[in-house]
């Protein structure tokens, strides 16, 4: 069997791209070379995809009072007047004592370093022993595709490798366009490790191991593994998208050939959702045999450009289809597990793709965030609808500055040394990893079973709406989380927001911590018998604060990236001069404000998805009040407040843009939400993920909400003009006011922002009714029982609703 393999780091120090001597600190893993450059530089260097690199700032390093400021501000709302002044004690202690000192070495520490927070922030991630699925792996929807008839499994599946592949040679040849937000330029390092990468598990954590070179695909089918080339060493196209959907279409009759129930017995895709220390061992037994080729096999995985995964099901809901790209299904028939979760391989890149066309990602996140991978999606869906424009027009624009000479017209000698023809993995089944299967899977269905998803379509409006009314959209969007949260429990929760730092070099992303005394101060407005005016008001305040810190926060000068940085330099001095120190202590690595959290915000920063992790660091004070700084934990994160602060109930993320339905991740704690969320020009959609703590109640909460606070909004203020309406119709109120109504008719008004929206909107939203008699809590059941009864042909109440109405048919312009 014709196998190419990789280089693979002899421990978590060594870099795969570069190797480098152990490092003198206690750092258990290094992702790989630090450096702005792309992964091959040797072979270009006049290309505009990092061009921009060398001229990006480092990101700062915040002023140890100002971030101190920041922490109890962002506390204040969650804490009582009594842990306040606790935690205010333990900050000046900390400010007066061992803060300073630990400024410095930080401070020390970056003067040779890309950025300050960067090593730190991979430790987070690959220290990280629970199983990535569910709690590190966000995941994408996409929409689908505009052309019905490429919506067949393969033909779509097809398609989008053409794209991927054409989006992996933009950025080996430089020649993807840099992102930008407002004229400025982003960080993009990341997309020199978005493919060919692979996490891998060792007894001592997780390292990042790349291929700089890969140029083949693996394609996982029913629990099987295929694989075959797809790029030349140019990194140029070698087959047309006829011929992979042929070498799909052969792989799913292949695939077909073997009762799925025998297949499952060997699916070993299942053990990458395993702890991450026993999937460790199970590798180790995967490749003791010299004489075995699970090695050779495992290499052709890890070395792959990115996973392909085909699955055999068709998810119903959208909710359905999100659980399905986040976890796959679980499905036990006569004992053995048949879902699709048995089809996947979580330490990679993955597109999947459901037998009806439906199409997702889903990515390990440990080197590359939302915004990232966002990009990537937004230019394969791109990609296929140009496509198939310049199908139909040969003058149809590409988004490549370059493309792949045509395959089919190339000499074959030109192609070198590749391997087109799909060939099937067969792994050597010992009967260790027959029940090492066997048990990850069972843990695994446990996993799904724990978590559910909802997901909210909400079609009324979306950020044109928001914004004519001088809104922030995110802002908009968070205090609806933080409103609906306090409509059901009455209280406010710790909620965590992603920041996007891509305006420094290797930038990632800071907190914005979204519950604030004004926040705080709305919520509870908004659930107070106060007049409309009021509540609105409160909303502008809330909202106007949290753009404040999400601008703040974009130019790094948040709290908790700076004082984790702080802590991991306390932890790392103990680790290096006072190991007996640090068990007086009873401190623990694992803990603190990591920066694994879910993703970013800007328009998405997702944005990327994965999970903020609680604190585990102990509040146990020292015995020992030796001077040393190693003697015993900083009275910051020894005080409740540092496990609190680390602690979210609400994890959010914005990401996403009409290319995606839908973006979510697992819940980050156990008795909290995961809420992934796209805000659209006219819709806003919503993925909500939690441990089973009444999921689809919490979404019910947030529609209701949004509709509610609609209805505020209209009778504060003039209705809205959106950018795709006129504003003529304002000129004739005046000139209406002075003339005769029987002369010239009397005025039929329409509601533009009815757009789009059902008949039950249409009953709720009534400007004759703006409240319709009840409060926010009857409303949201109100909401539901029409819901129920939309099927029947008339409502009960309705004679009651009609006779508080005008006679006659109001008409509505959107008809037209």
């Amino acid at each position: 069997m014709a196998v190419r393999t990789f280089t693979m780091p002899e421990s978590g120090h060594a870099s795969i791209t570069s190797p480098q001597p152990p490092l003198s600190d206690a750092s258990s893993s290094l992702l790989y070379n630090t450096e702005h450059k792309p992964a091959n530089p040797h072979e270009r260097q006049n290309g505009i995809t990092f061009e921009g690199q060398d001229k990006l700032p480092k990101l700062p390093i915040p002023d140890l009072e100002s971030t101190c400021k920041n922490y109890l501000e962002a506390l204040k709302p969650l804490q009582t007047k009594w842990e306040q002044n606790d935690t205010a004690a333990a900050v000046q202690e900390f400010l007066r004592d061992e803060g300073p000192e630990l400024q410095s070495r930080l401070k020390k520490y970056a003067s040779g370093k890309t950025s300050y927070i960067e090593q730190f922030w991979y430790d987070s991630y690959l220290n990280f022993d629970n199983p990535v699925v569910l709690n590190l792996n966000p995941f994408f929807l996409l929409e689908d595709d505009p052309t019905p008839a490429r919506n067949n499994q393969v033909t779509r599946a097809a398609s989008l490798v053409v794209s991927a592949l054409s989006f992996v040679r933009a950025i080996r040849k430089e020649e993807l366009p840099p992102d930008k937000v407002r004229g400025r330029l982003l960080c993009m390092y990341q997309y020199s490790r978005l493919f060919g990468t692979a996490r891998v598990p060792t007894p001592n954590g997780c390292h990042i191991a790349q291929d700089p070179q890969a140029r083949h695909i693996v394609v996982l089918c029913k629990g099987q593994f295929y694989w075959f080339d797809v790029l030349d060493d140019a990194s140029d196209l070698i087959m047309t998208e006829k011929d992979l959907a042929l070498n799909l279409q052969v792989i799913v009759d292949d695939a077909e050939e073997t009762p799925i129930q025998e297949a499952a017995k060997g699916a070993l895709g299942v053990l990458s959702t395993e702890n991450r220390k026993i999937w460790a061992g199970v590798r180790d037994v995967l490749t003791r045999d010299p004489d075995s080729n699970n090695a050779e096999c495992l290499s052709i995985v890890d070395s792959a450009l990115f996973i392909l995964c085909v699955d055999y099901t068709e998810p119903q809901t959208e909710a359905e289809l999100c659980g399905n790209m986040l976890c796959g299904t679980s499905e036990v028939v006569r004992g053995v597990q048949i879902g699709t979760c048995t089809n996947r391989w979580y330490d990679k890149l993955q597109i999947i793709v459901c037998k009806n066309g439906s199409a997702g990602i889903n990515f390990e996140h440990t080197g590359v965030d939302g915004h990232t991978v966002l990009r990537m999606a937004s230019d394969v869906y791109t990609d296929t609808i140009l496509r198939f424009a310049k199908s139909i027009n040969g003058q149809a624009p590409s988004l490549w500055a370059s493309t792949s000479p045509d395959p089919a017209k190339r000499d074959p000698e030109s192609f070198g040394d590749v391997s087109t023809t799909p060939r099937k993995l067969e792994w050597d089944m010992y009967p260790e990893l027959g029940t090492a299967l066997r048990f990850a899977e069972t843990r695994l269905a446990d996993l799904i079973q724990q978590n559910e998803f909802q997901t909210l379509e909400f079609s009324a409006y979306g950020k044109n709406l928001i914004t004519s009314m001088g809104f922030s959209p995110d802002a908009y969007i968070q205090m609806a989380f933080q409103a609906a949260y306090y409509g059901l429990y009455g209280r406010v929760e710790n909620t965590y927001e992603p920041a996007m730092t891509k305006f420094f070099l290797h930038g990632r992303t800071e907190a914005i911590r979204s519950t604030t005394f004004e926040s705080t101060s709305f919520v509870q407005s908004f659930w107070a018998e106060l007049a409309a005016e009021i509540k609105i008001a409160a909303l502008r305040k809330a909202t106007v604060k949290h753009a404040a810190l999400t601008k703040e926060c974009a130019k790094a000068l948040g709290q908790d990236r700076h004082l984790y940085a702080l802590y991991c330099v306390w932890q790392r001095a103990v680790d290096d001069d006072g190991a007996e120190a640090a068990s007086i202590t009873g401190t623990s690595s694992d803990g603190c404000s990591s920066p694994a959290d879910v993703g970013l915000n800007e328009d998405a920063d997702l944005n990327a998805g994965s999970a903020h992790r609680d604190s585990k660091i102990s509040n146990d004070r020292p015995l020992s009040k030796d001077i040393h700084l190693q003697q015993r934990i900083p009275a910051i994160f020894a005080d409740p407040g540092w496990e609190k602060i680390n602690s979210t109930i609400l994890s959010t993320s914005n990401c996403g843009n009409p290319s995606l339905r839908q973006f979510g991740f697992g819940p980050t704690s156990g008795d909290g939400f995961g809420i992934g969320y796209i805000i659209k020009d006219d819709s806003i959609s919503i993925c909500a993920s939690s441990k089973h703590r009444q999921t689809k109640r919490f979404v019910n909460a947030l529609e209701s909400y949004l509709l509610e606070v609609r209805k505020l909004l209209r009778v504060t203020q003039r209705k809205p003009t959106t950018s795709l309406t006129s504003r003529v119709r304002e000129a004739e109120e005046p000139r209406f006011k002075h003339e005769q109504i029987k002369a010239k008719g009397r005025v039929i008004k329409g509601d533009s922002s009815k757009l789009g929206n059902s008949e039950l909107d249409d009953k709720l939203d009534s400007d004759d009714d703006p409240l319709g008699g009840y409060g926010f809590f009857d409303a949201g059941m109100l909401l539901q029982a029409l819901k129920a009864s939309q099927k029947e042909e008339e409502l009960p109440n309705e004679k009651a609703v009609n006779a508080r109405r005008s006679v006659g048919k109001k008409l509505k312009l959107n008809d037209y």
